[in-house]
């Protein structure tokens, strides 16, 4: 009879579906990798970001709406194609803001200067050219609260006169010319609604050079034919033959009617030709302002981020090298803590990070640099996973509850589900906190650390179990079990098992202690204060490399005598200051760094030496200049505010659903003592409390949780009757407690060890940008570590109404006991 191969088991059937899965999740992911790149951040590859905010065109009028900055937004982008930027992009954030994007543009002032003009493009004739010396008419100032806008009546004043048509404005000007001279021009004969479009075109074949091709309406045809056929009744060379172009009241263009046109017929056709001695970019300029025309609405500048792609090259390398180095010492670790399928998790992490990669390219999600530092750091948070389930086969196994390395790995993964999910569930809050409420960078790492806890679960999970199966299924590693890694308990576990501390018999003592840090570190918040960065006071910031070191005291001395008497000058890496004031003008900020130039140059006196037009000065390069606006700073203060408030509800209201509401609300105290320390700790030391911090702090949220999770997972299951140790329907609580804090001690080591081992890179080889997140969330993590097992497990205690005994546990109705096999990690 022929042989027929036996039915595949349940168990084998979800094997190879998984499998199947790893497989191509991980196939897809490294095609995506090698086909699809990665958008960079402004901050990697270099350019300027200016984030500008519609307003009000007069006090009497409600703000800018939606319409309006859509319209804003179309003038700006056809501005911005002007300019010749590569890959620019533009988007409305809100209802209000516009978000621009400038790849490789180093000159912030420039790019701000052609995108915020606002004033109306208007034609003049020329009535005659001034002496030099004659007062010309001041450009308009934006007016200050409450104060009408230029053109506006004051309050209780009637409204002047409106223009008749094809003249929108009345009364001679003093202007000055693009050549220096003073022009005084008449009435507006035609507006920027008259013109259909310009373009700057080259003729070769004439010689003529570039020259400006301006195309009108209807209407404006007719216009402007009146008004160059009364310019033309001039002779030639008379200053009476040209015509103003004039846009912000500044001349632009003031063309002469060519002498072959005709006194009274003017240039007619619908179009004309603006020449003169250009370049393209000249040409390409004036284009731009003719054709852009007006802004609906006036816009204000409220932030502006300029990288050198210098800087940018400099921090993508050293996140590599951190990434790198952090990884391979996090792979030292779990291949000499858990053995071949250590190896394996190593494995299993390389695809992590293809598969983070492949979804961030996928997403279109723009990789920036603190989503570089949520790339490195999910690195380290990605082993969490696999060693809460090596602990706990580990647990299976030497307890001779499972007798063989499989049997037991197959119980981890299982019985460490919840914790997994529930650890990254707290995680993914902190993540899509950053993303609703941060903005620019910080947002970017909200995103890489979201889709960073989601590829972690996949490797752990799916990848480490495809391979971890198959692996201790092989004949000679069943003769070897030693081989796995989870055959022996481990240096923490056995230490543990052979002292049996009872660190719960004096919870008070702990919280005693940790009070005692409490107030320690809150008082630096008294004594020296918060530090507020530039994300939430508004200022500017200014990074200089120099070629020779520069002292930041006399940098700062020289700064103050130049009158800038509260500049923060801070050393930035090995040859390089970081500026922080207050609000600055263009004017301003190069002032500053022509005081810095003359130090870096040896000229003890400062302001001597000049800047180029780079940006850099006498060897000193600006590779980073950043604007907060005022209104931006409050905003962001508040949203930061928020973003902690709904961090620390959102843990309770999670963990009181997942858990009893006394654990929940012990997570939540150990979590408050972890801020306050973390931010007592930064007022100490006085770095800065900046967006990036923020970012750090929401991560540090995020992990603390995750390691009270696990406790509080341990607990739950022994409050059950299940777990490892004795059963604990009858045992007082502190000894439960304290069983459960032990038996996931082995997990907090090593996991934190993993964690710290990444941010220590990251710390040491991330740059100035990423050193005070890689120490933030370093303190975090430590900090976090303590207070799981310290702060969370004793207040949990102390808030127990019945801590003498663990019988009265609040079972959830219509759920039914679990098992050992069945409960969490």
């Amino acid at each position: 009879m022929p042989c027929r191969r036996p039915p595949l088991s349940d168990t084998s059937r979800s094997t190879r579906v998984r499998a199947l899965i790893a497989l191509a999740v991980v196939a897809l992911s490294v095609f995506v990798t090698l086909t699809v790149p990665v958008r960079l951040g402004l901050d990697l590859r270099g350019g300027t970001q200016i984030v500008l905010e519609t307003r009000s065109p007069s006090s009497a009028t409600p703000g800018a709406g939606r319409e309006a900055t859509d319209r804003t937004l179309e003038v700006l982008r056809g501005r911005v194609d002007a300019l010749g930027v590569a890959e620019p992009t533009l988007q409305r954030s809100g209802d209000r803001r516009i978000i621009v994007e400038l790849p490789g543009v180093q000159d912030p002032e420039e790019a701000a200067e052609v995108l915020g003009r606002t004033a109306q493009l208007t034609f003049h004739p020329v009535l005659a050219v001034e002496d030099p010396g004659a007062p010309k008419d001041p450009a308009p100032k934006d007016p200050a609260p409450g104060e009408p806008a230029p053109g506006e009546p004051a309050p209780g004043e009637p409204a002047p006169d409106e223009p008749a048509p094809g003249d929108p404005g009345r009364g001679e000007r003093v202007l000055a010319g693009e050549s220096g001279e003073n022009l005084r021009v008449g009435p507006a004969a035609l507006t920027g609604g008259d013109v259909e479009g310009a373009d700057a075109r080259h003729d070769a074949q004439t010689g003529a050079g570039w020259h400006v091709t301006v195309d009108f309406g209807r209407a404006g045809s007719d216009r402007w034919a009146r008004l160059t056929g009364e310019a033309a009744c001039a002779a030639p060379g008379d200053p009476t033959r040209r015509v103003a172009i004039v846009l912000d009241d500044r001349v632009i263009s003031s063309p002469q009617v060519d002498p072959s046109v005709a006194c009274g017929d003017g240039i007619t056709g619908g179009a004309t030709q603006i020449t003169g001695a250009f370049d393209d970019a000249e040409a390409r300029e004036l284009a731009l302002l003719i054709s852009g025309g007006a802004l609906p609405v006036p816009v204000e500048t409220v932030e502006q981020h300029t990288v050198g792609p210098t800087l940018g090259a400099r921090a993508i390398e050293a996140s590599a090298w951190a990434a790198v180095i952090g990884t391979a010492l996090t792979a030292l670790f779990i291949v000499r803590a858990y053995r071949l399928l250590g190896v394996l998790a190593v494995v299993a992490l390389l695809c992590y990070g293809v598969i983070s990669y492949a979804a961030l390219a996928v997403l279109g999600a723009t990789l920036t640099l603190p989503g570089l530092a949520g790339f490195v750091l999910a690195i380290g948070m990605a082993v969490d996973a696999n060693v809460l389930v090596f602990e706990r086969a580990r647990e299976e196994h030497t307890a001779r509850l499972r007798p063989s390395a499989r049997s037991a790995l197959t119980a981890g993964f299982r019985n460490a589900f919840s914790a997994i999910a529930d650890s990254n569930v707290t995680t993914l809050i902190a993540a899509v906190l950053l993303f609703l409420l941060a903005s620019g960078p910080v947002r970017g790492f909200g995103v890489t650390l979201g889709i960073g806890v989601l590829a972690s679960m996949i490797s752990a999970l799916v990848v480490t179990r495809v391979l971890a199966e198959f692996a201790v299924s092989r004949r000679w590693v069943r003769r070897r079990p030693a081989v796995t890694g989870i055959a022996t308990a481990g240096r923490v576990r056995t230490a543990l098992t052979r002292r049996d501390p009872h660190l719960m018999r004096r919870p008070r003592r702990w919280l005693a202690a940790s009070a005692a840090v409490l107030v320690l570190a809150g008082s630096g918040v008294a004594v020296r204060g918060v530090d507020l960065g530039i994300d939430f006071t508004g200022g500017r910031l200014l990074q200089y490399a120099t070629t020779h070191p520069v002292d930041p005291e006399r940098a700062r001395d020289a700064l103050a005598d130049a009158g800038f008497p509260k500049a923060v000058v801070q050393a930035s890496g090995d040859d390089g200051l970081t500026v922080r004031t207050g609000q600055l003008t263009d004017t301003e900020a190069d002032a500053v760094t022509r005081v810095l130039s003359a130090l870096d140059a040896g000229d003890a006196e400062g302001g001597k030496g000049g800047a180029d037009e780079e940006g850099g000065a006498g060897g000193v390069e600006k590779v980073r200049d950043e604007l907060i606006g005022p209104s931006l700073g409050e905003e962001l203060s508040r949203n930061a505010l928020i973003a902690l408030a709904v961090a620390l509800g959102a843990q309770l209201l999670y963990l009181a659903v997942r858990f009893r509401r006394l654990f929940g609300a012990a997570a939540v105290g150990a979590l408050a003592h972890d801020v306050v320390v973390l931010v007592g700790v930064f007022a100490w030391l006085g770095k800065p409390v900046d967006g990036i911090f923020l970012a750090a702090l929401l991560t540090v949220i995020g992990y603390s949780v995750n390691d009270s999770v696990v406790v509080f997972d341990r607990v739950r299951e022994l409050l059950r009757g299940g777990g490892t140790g004795q059963a604990g329907a009858a045992r007082p609580l502190p000894d439960l407690v304290n069983t459960a804090v032990l038996q996931t001690l082995p997990r907090t080591v090593n996991t934190g060890l993993g964690a710290v081992l990444v941010l220590t890179a990251l710390a040491v080889l991330g740059g100035d940008t990423l050193t005070d997140f890689a120490l933030a969330a370093l303190i975090g993590v430590v900090v976090g570590t303590y207070s799981s097992v310290f702060v969370a497990a004793p207040l949990a205690l102390e808030l127990s109404p019945g801590r003498a005994t663990a019988a009265t546990p609040r079972a959830r109705r219509r759920t039914p006991r679990r098992t050992a096999a069945q409960t969490g990690a």
